[in-house]
């Protein structure tokens, strides 16, 4: 009972996200789970996805903030629309220059938080109007398009599909592979733990979760294949969920912003260069910002003033949902991708349903506050107990 109590704690927002999911489904008529859909759904929330992974880092490092983001999107689109379109430079040359500047706005604002100590809140709320206020200057108040086909196809393009016929073939061999390659691992990591003499969980249990991951992994795959395929943003996305979720568990940098947001002072005393860490934090979540802009301006094929409003709300909200904490030290890449997901479905679904959009916000909001008060709640039943 103990145990499936546990299981049911660990993985509540995965719960909470298959019922979200069937629930909209079922008030769409299955609109929702249709395959054009799930393609439209990728597309629209890649950029959640990746902001989310960034302001994880953040929030580790003690439950800061970047508010900054969705303005840095704008100014990297800007950016990217005037190198791109406006000037005619190598797209691969002008991706270039965009994440660069990403990584410089990060490093501006990253000296402020962790070598001033200015509070992040701060910063980055100076940072959300004076990117802002950048980009209407580089932009002039007017949108810039269309972005050259080989530029667009970088990330709105589908692997092809060498067999031919109604359903791509490919997609679903992939899914195959991916589904081989985490079994695998699976099995590699319990025996490299039963061999350490760590306590593993039940083989009923492991089992169970691979077979899931697998069967959504598959289902997933074959709607996809039904459509035109894996979208190379999915493919991205993949990489870099894969990249974070390896750095945060497995390398020691990724362990200090842990280390860092349990208790600086302690993490310090130990050694750990904990201004280093702060400023690494808002580096990486600028340069994600750069990349999240970069597939924006392909998504819409233009670079517009108004691009990348409340984006830094959608990936706070993101984090916060998937299980972060609002004190820091807590969270982890897996969890933000389940958030946003979650988001996504809240949004795809309630747009389908014809739902009016202040509506939508107010919902919104109560699932974000609904999501940080059992973090909050969680915590106190902790100590108490």
């Amino acid at each position: 009972m103990d145990r499936a109590k546990d299981i049911l704690k660990k993985n509540t927002m995965l719960i909470a996200l298959m019922i979200i999911t069937i629930f909209f489904a079922l008030l769409t008529g299955g609109t929702l789970l249709v395959p054009r859909n799930v393609t439209n759904l990728i597309a629209q929330n890649g950029y959640v996805v990746v902001l989310a992974v960034g302001m994880l880092m953040c929030i580790l490092t003690g439950g800061n903030i970047d508010l900054s983001v969705g303005s840095v999107v704008a100014l990297v689109g800007a950016l990217a629309g005037t190198l791109v379109v406006n000037k005619g430079m190598n797209i691969w040359l002008a991706m270039a220059i965009c994440l660069g500047v990403g990584i410089l706005i990060g490093a501006w604002q990253g000296f402020w938080i962790a070598y001033i100590r200015i509070p992040a809140f701060i910063v980055t709320l100076a940072g959300m109007l004076l990117w802002r206020g950048v980009a209407l200057i580089i932009l002039g108040g007017l949108t810039i398009s269309p972005f050259p086909e080989n530029y667009l196809n970088i990330f709105n393009s589908y692997i092809p599909d060498v067999f031919g016929g109604n359903i791509n073939i490919v997609s679903i061999i992939i899914g195959f592979l991916i589904c081989v390659v985490y079994c695998v691992i699976q099995i590699i990591n319990r025996l490299k733990l039963r061999r350490k003499g760590y306590s593993t969980e039940k083989p009923i249990t492991t089992v169970i979760k691979t077979a899931v991951i697998c069967i959504a992994i598959m289902v997933l795959s074959y709607t996809l294949a039904r459509h035109e395929g894996i979208p190379a943003i999915l493919i991205l996305l993949g990489v870099v969920v894969l990249i974070y979720s390896y750095f945060t568990k497995k390398t020691v940098p990724g362990r200090y912003l842990y280390a860092v947001g349990g208790n600086e002072k302690a993490a310090k005393l130990s050694g750990i260069n904990t201004n280093k860490v702060l400023f690494f934090a808002y580096v990486n979540m600028a340069f994600l910002s750069a990349l999240a802009a970069l597939m924006c301006v392909a998504r819409f094929n233009s670079a517009a003033p108004t691009a990348g409003t409340n984006y830094e709300m959608d990936a706070i909200g993101s984090c916060y949902i998937g299980g972060a904490s609002a004190y820091g030290g807590i969270g982890t890449v897996a969890g933000v991708v389940i958030g946003a997901i979650f988001m996504g479905v809240l949004n795809n679904g309630m747009s389908i349903m014809g739902i009016d959009s202040n509506v939508q916000k107010a919902v919104k909001g109560l699932v974000l506050l609904a999501a940080v008060a059992f973090d909050v709640l969680s915590k106190k039943r902790g100590k108490t107990a």
